[in-house]
């Protein structure tokens, strides 16, 4: 096999991922400082039993959400990548306009759900029935997320990747708007209405943009949909139990934590887990934006799914590595500038919790090779081994750590899902890491286990602040230089395209 490695002097590919993740990279980056207006203000007028109450709203809608939706994310992104790799636009027209079709049925199914078990959800969920009729009027977001969610897997599937990072953003800016008036005049009480009105703002700017996608005008009947659904649910149903299990395994979690601590506390961790994934968000973004696509379109081809794995991987830590070293060092300090003061207790279940999102960025890449090659009960089982991992985990690790020990399995968790990731990757196409990958694997472990060591147990604070410096600078430094060495892009050539001059 070729080793990713080793790049030609052009670094195409290398290149490619860089100029994708860039664009879903600027949106996120958005997102953030978007992100960091809202969530202030739901931390300083709701508090953390606010930020509770929303997390676990979202748990539920999610749950119900996973079991009604029939997989059709995963199934609709593939089938659509698909056809228009065939550049069939007769078989492009059958295979958005059963999609859209399906998103309508499914989604109207979660709201059916939500409607008739509200009370069932309330008491399972909160302990008592004071939250069934929120749990109804909630699952009208299941009806808008599903038909935006099926725009999207247009959008996706066609690979149209600006356009996922244009509505990303302003679906940021929609929230924002929405949910800080209904905040400021209602309370909690306004969380039920900013989330469904910013589920519609969500569904106009997804059919916004899914109106430019060109599909060819076709008749399509109810029947010929029933056989196009068929194909398209029966590969999604493959997928849903796997995502049905990580909603099921996350809401347990909350539960779980709910019980033990009360719902300030879940707020605490729900602070914690947001905010370990955010900096990271455009690398695992783009991974389902442009390399599953990518992934799907090479299925066949293991030795070309083996090169992209590892050029995807190779970018992934290398593009990740520097925003997490830094989310380490400042962990206090982001907590305050997000939350408040009184969200302090989330800092080191958020140091555990990035070391788990290194090995999330390790993994990723490895996981999407089971649904781009169609091998959905293998997917649905390694999701089951780290979800139950996981919730056995934060089961025991918070009898003995306390909040903290949610954090810690979260990392261990990870870590054993990394390791059946690369067994996975050697059984499916020959292969997992070549040597190049490994080597920045292993520099990235090493780099955050000595942050979190030095920033955990460090009481000496001259040299604290000593060694984070020497080592966030040597790390931007070895991240920036391996990037423009695999990607042929210097400091000169950035410039120039600060100045407007083309260089991708």
């Amino acid at each position: 096999m070729e080793e990713a490695g080793k790049v030609s002097p052009e670094g195409g590919s290398y290149r490619s991922i860089l100029k994708s993740t860039s664009l879903i990279g600027g949106a996120s980056i958005l997102n953030i400082l978007i992100g960091m207006v809202r969530v202030k203000f739901v931390a300083v007028l709701l508090g953390p039993t606010g930020v509770g109450l929303v997390g676990m709203y979202g748990q539920v809608t999610g749950l119900v959400g996973s079991i009604t939706a029939m997989g059709l994310g995963s199934s609709g992104v593939r089938q659509v990548a698909e056809a228009v790799g065939t550049n069939d636009q007769d078989r492009i027209a059958r295979t958005v306009k059963t999609l859209r079709r399906t998103a309508w049925l499914t989604g109207g199914l979660g709201l059916l759900v939500s409607i008739t078990l509200c009370v069932p959800l309330s008491r399972m969920t909160f302990g008592s029935n004071d939250y069934a009729l929120p749990v109804a009027v909630l699952g009208i977001t299941l009806l808008t997320g599903a038909i935006a969610g099926g725009q999207g897997c247009i959008i996706n599937g066609s690979r149209r990747i600006a356009d996922l990072a244009k509505i990303s953003v302003i679906g940021a800016v929609n929230g924002t708007i929405i949910s800080i008036p209904c905040f400021y005049l209602w309370g909690q009480a306004g969380i039920v209405p900013s989330l469904v009105l910013s589920a519609f703002a969500a569904l106009a700017t997804s059919w916004w943009f899914a109106r430019r996608v060109p599909v060819k005008a076709i008749t399509l009947s109810w029947r010929d949909s029933y056989g196009e659904a068929r194909q398209l649910l029966s590969l999604g149903v493959s997928f849903v139990g796997a995502g049905l299990v990580t909603t099921l395994s996350n809401y347990l979690i909350r539960v779980v934590m709910l019980r033990q601590f009360g719902l300030a506390d879940v707020g605490i961790y729900q602070s914690a887990f947001n905010l370990s994934g955010m900096l990271v968000g455009f690398v695992l973004g783009a991974m389902g934006s442009d390399y599953y696509p990518r992934l799907t379109a090479a299925a066949g081809d293991n030795s070309s799914l083996h090169r992209m794995v590892n050029e995807q991987s190779q970018i992934s830590i290398l593009l990740a590595l520097p925003g997490l070293a830094a989310m380490m060092i400042f962990s206090p300090l982001i907590i305050k500038l997000f939350y408040a003061a009184s969200f302090a207790t989330a800092v080191p279940i958020l140091r555990w919790c990035i070391l788990g999102i290194l090995c999330r960025v390790f993994s990723w890449p490895m996981g999407y090779v089971m649904p781009a090659k169609g091998k959905g009960k293998l997917f649905f089982v390694t999701e089951v081994s780290g979800n139950t991992l996981h919730l056995v985990a934060v089961f025991f690790f918070i009898r003995i750590w306390g909040l903290k020990g949610a954090g810690i399995a979260f990392m261990v968790s990870y870590i054993v899902y990394t390791v059946l990731m690369l067994f996975v990757m050697r059984r499916l196409v020959g292969g997992a890491w070549d040597r190049h990958t490994l080597k920045l694997s292993l520099i990235a472990a090493f780099t955050m286990l000595l942050l979190i060591i030095n920033c955990t147990y460090n009481e000496k604070t001259s040299v604290l602040y000593v060694v984070d410096v020497i080592v966030l600078f040597v790390v931007f430094c070895f991240c920036f230089n391996q990037l423009s060495r695999q990607s042929s892009i210097n400091l000169q050539m950035i410039l120039f395209k600060l100045r407007g001059k083309r260089v991708l």
